[in-house]
């Protein structure tokens, strides 16, 4: 009795493993929010930021990777570290930049709500490079596009209608202070959004086409962080003179670059890969909503930021999206299995009736008939 017990919780783990996953990815995120804004805060440069961050990931990355993928680790040829420096180019260098770069152009609020329409933009671009299954005369082929859509309208509704305030239970426990200005301009500032958003749903489908070619996801995690550092220390350099901007004190500067190193760059990352080997870029892209969630309800209960019902309202319709969404994905295994079988079959059938000629022949030899 206890043994099916276990064998059961096993199977319910192992399926939802990813889900889980992805939800400890997001509650990592949230963190980062507040100990990087913090972090800005107090003086940090965040292109510097990006630059540290990123060699810290490598450092830490690099020993599991080297020991535990020794034997499974591909050979690296020129072609394939030309598509590892686009890959990092997409996902650290040329992203990441542009989109600390809008944050002095534009609003938080205004940033999270465009970058929170990359699943949906992953998405559409899934389905053209037909990297996502698809069929809506399947009732869950209609519940991917439908959750896509309802999750997107739920992000608007939270960054668009703001409602009545919610009353604060208490003062505070957090008070930041700090000097990070934002000089508006706007159009500047969208373009840069928009890019970024662009190119980081480019990265999460490429993230998918390179792992059929590197299938070693602690290796990609360590490459894409050094030669991510590489590219935005070029670009740091080029943009920022100051010596005393890549000087780091033993202060919430250091603390915050170790932990998005750490956590972000490294453990994070390695995560959304195996993620994305095992259910695809889409499904990994619908949990980014759930980190601008709990920011916001961990805010309002710790900084003491104020909270709109049009943000609680607009949570629970990313939930409802998100649901269905999880809940068509769940489709796309029965679909692949039922297409293997149905390969397996053909394959067995032919195999037989190649057989079977092979016997009569023989038959039509040994009795001397032409």
């Amino acid at each position: 009795m206890a043994q099916v017990a276990c064998n059961d919780l096993g199977g319910i783990y192992k399926k939802f493993k990813p889900h889980l996953l992805m939800v400890l990815a997001q509650m990592g995120y949230t963190f980062l929010y507040f100990i990087t804004e913090a972090s800005f805060n107090h003086g940090m440069n965040p292109h510097v930021y990006i630059t540290y961050r990123h060699i810290v990931g490598g450092v830490v990355m690099f020993p599991f990777a080297y020991v535990l993928e020794r034997k499974d680790r591909p050979k690296l040829t020129l072609a394939l570290f030309l598509e590892l420096f686009v890959l990092s180019l997409l996902g650290v260098g040329l992203t990441l930049n542009m989109y600390f770069a809008s944050l002095r152009y534009t609003s938080p609020t205004f940033l999270a709500s465009i970058i929170n329409t990359i699943a949906s933009v992953t998405f559409v671009i899934a389905i053209v490079i037909r990297l996502e299954v698809l069929n809506l005369r399947n009732p869950r082929g209609l519940a991917k596009v439908l959750g896509t859509l309802v999750s997107l309208a739920g992000v608007m509704t939270m960054t668009l209608y703001k409602g009545p305030i919610v009353r604060n239970l208490w003062h505070p426990l957090i008070h930041v202070e700090g000097k990070f200005s934002i000089h508006e301009n706007w159009l500047k500032g969208s373009i840069l959004t928009v890019a970024s958003c662009i190119s980081w749903s480019i990265w999460y489908i490429m993230q998918a086409i390179t792992l059929k070619r590197y299938p070693a996801q602690l290796s990609l995690t360590t490459w894409m962080s050094f030669i991510g550092a590489a590219q935005s220390a070029i670009f740091t350099v080029c943009i920022e003179h100051r010596r005393a901007a890549w000087t780091i004190g033993f202060n919430i500067d250091l603390w915050s670059i170790l932990y998005a190193g750490v956590v972000c760059s490294g453990l994070i990352i390695f995560i959304q890969l195996w993620c994305t080997e095992e259910k695809g870029p889409v499904f990994v892209t619908m949990f980014n909503p759930v980190s601008t969630i709990l920011v916001a309800v961990l805010a309002y209960f710790v900084l003491g930021e104020r909270l709109y019902t049009g943000s609680i309202l607009g949570a629970f319709i990313v939930i409802l999206g998100l649901y269905l969404l999880l809940w068509g994905k769940e489709g796309d295994e029965v679909y692949i299995k039922s297409e293997e079988s149905s390969y397996q079959t053909t394959y067995e059938e032919h195999k037989d009736n190649n057989i079977q000629k092979i016997t009569s022949a023989k038959k039509d030899v040994l009795h001397g008939e032409p």
